[in-house]
């Protein structure tokens, strides 16, 4: 509990929070989507057996990818550099970021509206298994994304169970804010390209500072906010969406 006492453990378990939160959104969307194929009684179960079963995936995930980020001993050498487990774990994660971040990027700008609608069976373990495969996927940049920015598991989990929780109490409320400003999104799928490259550069030795990275986000956020006040009354971009009821 050392990040306890330092104040970039208390920043990385908040902007990791925020950030969790904000990359979530799809996953509610979809969640959503999935559950009202249900009864009209049964949406509301639903939706938070998914929530409740997106956070035991991912903390599952976290302490499984940071169990073999100990393996340090080099399996191989490129270009002089050697090459171990947790060097693999960090490039590829690094690499997924990065090709996750420029895909939804497209997606919301130049993808198809509504291409992959869902049709599921209307029964509550379908819609739930569903749910557990989607947030499988979904999972994956949320957890690399942890990996990348904190430091200490402990940070990990708790921003998780937060996110997870902040988005069993006020999901509509988050997704209506996105909606209304989607530049938000686009920042936050930017700080993933951000903490992709991060990663890279870890997985190759090249350490770069965690302080600089929550400098670099933190200031985006700063401007992004006088750009919501100034511009308050403009008209902001509609994304395209994917998924649609």
């Amino acid at each position: 509990m050392e990040w306890m006492t330092s104040a970039e453990g208390w920043i990385a378990l908040l902007t990791l929070t925020v950030l969790e939160i904000v990359l979530g959104i799809d996953n509610i969307v979809f969640i959503s989507i999935l559950a009202g194929k249900l009864p009209r009684d049964q949406r509301e179960r639903a939706r938070k057996v998914g929530l409740s079963l997106a956070m035991v995936i991912r903390i599952g995930l976290l302490l499984s990818i940071t169990w073999v980020m100990r393996l340090t001993t080099p399996l191989f050498a490129v270009v002089g550099q050697e090459i171990s487990g947790r060097d693999l774990i960090l490039i590829g994660g690094g690499l997924f970021l990065l090709a996750k971040a420029t895909h939804e990027i497209h997606d919301k700008l130049e993808g198809e509206e509504g291409q992959a609608s869902v049709t599921v069976v209307k029964s509550f373990g379908a819609v739930i298994t569903q749910i557990l495969l989607l947030d499988i996927v979904f999972s994956l940049d949320s957890v690399i994304t942890a990996v990348g920015m904190a430091e200490d598991i402990a940070v990990m989990v708790l921003a998780v169970v937060m996110a997870v929780g902040v988005m069993l109490v006020s999901s509509s409320m988050i997704g209506a804010f996105v909606d209304r400003h989607p530049t938000v999104k686009m920042l936050a799928l930017s700080f993933l390209l951000l903490i992709g490259v991060s990663l890279i550069a870890e997985g190759f030795e090249q350490h770069i500072p965690k302080g600089y990275i929550y400098f670099a986000m933190g200031f985006s956020v700063f401007v992004e906010m006088i750009n919501l006040r100034v511009r308050a009354k403009s008209a902001p971009v509609q994304f395209h969406q994917r998924y649609t009821d």
